[in-house]
């Protein structure tokens, strides 16, 4: 699933298309809010996939009140002696809520799985009760939408780089990604068997290429809004009358602003 049949689509291009879909995206908010919908989003993938981008892609303009993004941690000692799903269903969304999954239960297929933090035996369990699982969500009415993003190694090692090169972006690099460089066929293949056991008719797997990131998010975002039932919701009207008078300026009494860094 290479990127080869397509240029690098340009910043430029890529804000033009996305504007549009932020508009349907702020609407969907809107409609979630009036009618109670309950919707998350899994954003799956392998290290340096683009997971993070495509979240702020999907949430930049919606409010932070009523669409959150979930990241956890590793497990705590307590919670490594819970029922394995438990500590994700605090996170879930009340009714008119939006929570995005940067990662989720399917650690236990994945990372986990691959590096050993897991024994089989906690992983075909894993298997067994995940469409359980997520046929109880869906069958209570919340919406659910799993996205794998998918990158070959050669771009895979580029972003790694590149996160090693740039203080910024070095914090993204973790041990575990560092480790992990050397199980690209390990990790393909614990997605297959994820796959197989986990692509349901109730919680389908969506494939989405990100070798290009911006090509990625807009596919994603495309397809997510078009699975979702019609959502037109008018917009409430908003009037604001003049205030009348001169405006007034900010004054301080007893502390003042910083000057500013610059001046033009």
């Amino acid at each position: 699933m290479g990127s080869g049949h397509h240029d690098k689509l340009g910043r430029k291009d890529y804000e033009k298309l996305l504007e549009p879909m932020e508009e349907e995206l702020v609407g969907m908010a809107r409609w979630a809010q009036k009618t109670g919908a309950r919707i998350v989003v899994l954003f799956e993938g392998r290290d340096t996939a683009g997971k993070g981008g495509a979240i702020k892609a999907l949430s930049s303009e919606l409010n932070p009140r009523q669409c959150r993004t979930v990241a956890l941690a590793a497990p705590s000692e307590r919670e490594q002696g819970q029922w394995y799903f438990q500590r994700y269903v605090p996170h879930l969304p009340a009714k008119g809520e939006i929570v995005l999954f940067d990662r989720s239960w399917y650690n236990r297929a994945g990372v986990e799985k691959v590096m050993g933090y897991a024994s089989e035996a906690q992983v075909d369990a894993f298997l067994r009760h995940a469409p359980i699982f997520e046929h109880a969500l869906v069958e209570d009415g919340v919406l659910l939408f799993k996205y794998w993003l998918s990158c070959d190694q050669e771009k895979q090692e580029e972003r790694l780089a590149e996160r090693a090169e740039d203080p910024l972006k070095r914090w993204k690099l973790s041990p575990i990604d560092i480790a992990a460089r050397g199980k690209y066929a390990d990790y393909t293949k614990a997605r297959e068997a994820m796959l197989a056991a986990t692509h349901t008719t109730h919680a389908p797997w969506t494939l989405v290429d990100f070798n290009d990131q911006r090509r990625g998010r807009l596919t994603l975002i495309r397809d997510f809004l078009d699975r979702l039932p019609d959502t037109a919701c008018d917009a409430p009207e908003l009037d604001l009358p003049p205030l009348g008078g001169k405006l007034r300026r900010e004054k301080f009494g007893v502390l003042k602003p910083i000057e500013p860094f610059f001046e033009t």
